[in-house]
């Protein structure tokens, strides 16, 4: 990694990023179409179906990414690849075999039994990105990282590209097709679903050369122990979804519905005013996508980082290190978004549109989402030990503190019930975490430091609540300051400190 580590890692977490950052700013570019094109009842389920692929996709790489980090560092690299694509093949084909008979029960469970045809079509995308995995995970493990990036881009743009196609080139032909083939209640929406399909599918075909040389093995020496793994990180994947997307999955189901009155004026039933509190929320969960888009490259990056540096004398001063820069970079993105709100709002809805009533919300997205962040780095220590299932039970506490507080807050304040879910969720995993691996792997976090840049962060945002009255601006102008006044207050902070930013 060169003379700097920590350099090192910001180098390859920039890299990682043009495969992360670039696609999911790209993605973020369909939360304007689909706003626009969608209503909120409609994109309410895109944002349901898409969270129920998350939660499958949990379930079909059962902890394999991490698995194979691991167990390429103890045996034969090829050896390993070989038996674990063998059991992900193995599995995702009984997997869809099962799914193909069960998915319009599934379909009327999950209340789209008038589209099946969706339910369909999330399966496919589930099999397609499970065999993605552990090919992405390859080309971390050989830091092939401007391939990955590419094959990350092009699996977006066409995915965009198809997208734009299908909604804005050619809709009415679309619908038409649509009606033809699926019946006339799957609409536009079907079209979301088959441009994943079709993206995910180039993404395995330009992941092909990853394959080379691989021949269907399974070792049950090596398949045993490396399951015997994966097990307590599967289930840390699976409750760690519930974490992620229970929210947009319960909201349907919990959210207060107004009286018979109300909705006959808003011209919805129960179960369309329902989704569209889904829809309205999960555009402004998109708003937090910056921050989100940071975690996810800093995780790719990190992971190898952090396995390859555990042997090093000074790795827990290295890891307390990352740490601090991490929170500096997540409150340095909350101010960006939050401080700019006034632009970013257009991105979900124009002026007037039902969506921004939703705003409310990204703040507490945004920290909740840096505490997730931090979770991850704080779960460093069970990783490194191989007490894996520490970060089972501390995942469990969390969804527990996560349906609870949604069964609790949703049915009285709707959807901003979901976002103090998240805050509660991950600020209880933090502590959690942090407090047990200290006495397993003790780190010398920076406490005071992150909490410093933490107050000053959330001090300074108050101060542009106080600018609310100004014009735009006015308002951006001083915010604009505000944001130079944290990055001034920070190098200042580090201006001593022998691994600069």
């Amino acid at each position: 990694m060169g003379s700097n580590p920590l350099k090192a890692l910001a180098g390859q977490t920039v890299i990682y990023g043009m495969g992360t950052i670039i696609p999911r700013l790209l993605n973020y570019l369909l939360v304007p179409l689909y706003v626009r094109v969608f209503e909120s009842g409609v994109y309410g389920q895109i944002t349901d179906l898409y969270a129920w692929i998350a939660l499958l996709m949990a379930l079909l790489t059962y902890g394999m990414e991490t698995t194979f980090f691991r167990y390429t560092q103890k045996t034969d690299a090829n050896k390993v690849f070989n038996n674990i694509m063998s059991c992900i093949f193995t599995t995702t084909a009984v997997f869809v075999l099962v799914y193909c008979f069960i998915y319009k029960s599934f379909a009327n469970w999950i209340e789209y039994d008038h589209n099946t045809q969706y339910v369909f079509f999330l399966g496919i995308i589930v099999a397609l990105d499970a065999l993605t995995a552990v090919p992405f995970a390859k080309l971390r493990k050989e830091n092939k990282a401007k391939r990955f990036s590419i094959i990350k881009i092009a699996n977006v743009a066409f995915n965009i590209g198809l997208n734009l196609f299908f909604l804005v080139v050619i809709p009415e032909k679309s619908e038409a097709i649509s009606a033809k083939l699926f019946g006339p209640e799957a609409g536009l929406l079907i079209w979301v679903l088959i441009s994943n399909v079709l993206s995910s599918l180039l993404s395995l075909i330009l992941l092909l050369p990853q394959m080379k040389g691989f021949h269907f093995e399974l070792d049950k020496n090596l398949v045993k122990p490396m399951l015997k793994y994966a097990l307590p990180i599967l289930l840390v994947s699976i409750v760690g979804m519930v974490n992620e997307v229970a929210d947009k999955i319960l909201i349907k189901y919990l959210t207060p519905i107004p009286d018979e009155e109300t909705l006959l004026s808003l011209g919805v039933t129960a179960r369309e005013y329902a989704i569209a509190q889904v829809g309205i929320y999960g555009a402004n969960y998109k708003l937090a996508v910056l921050m989100t888009i940071f975690i996810q490259m800093f995780r790719y990056a990190s992971e190898p980082f952090f396995f390859n540096k555990a042997k090093d004398r000074n790795a827990p001063e290295l890891y307390a290190k990352v740490m601090t820069y991490f929170v500096v970079f997540c409150l340095l993105i909350f101010l960006g978004v939050m401080l700019y709100i006034d632009v970013l709002k257009y991105f979900v809805g124009t002026k007037g549109s039902d969506y921004h009533e939703g705003l409310v919300i990204v703040p507490i997205i945004l920290i909740a989402n840096m505490l997730y962040g931090m979770v991850f780095n704080l779960s460093i220590w069970f990783k490194l030990t191989d007490k894996t299932i520490c970060g089972t039970v501390i995942t469990i506490i969390g969804a527990s503190v996560t349906l609870l507080t949604l069964f609790v807050l949703v049915p009285r304040i709707g959807y901003k019930g979901a976002a103090f879910a998240h805050l509660a969720c991950y600020t209880i995993m933090a502590v959690v975490s942090y407090f047990w691996g200290q006495k397993n792997f003790p780190i010398p976090y920076q406490i005071g430091r992150i909490a410093l840049y933490f107050v000053l962060a959330i001090g300074l945002y108050f101060i542009s609540l106080l600018c609310g009255d100004f014009s735009l601006v006015i308002k951006l102008t001083i915010n604009t300051l505000l944001i130079f006044v944290y990055i001034g207050t920070v190098i200042f902070f580090e201006r001593k400190n022998p691994l600069k930013i």
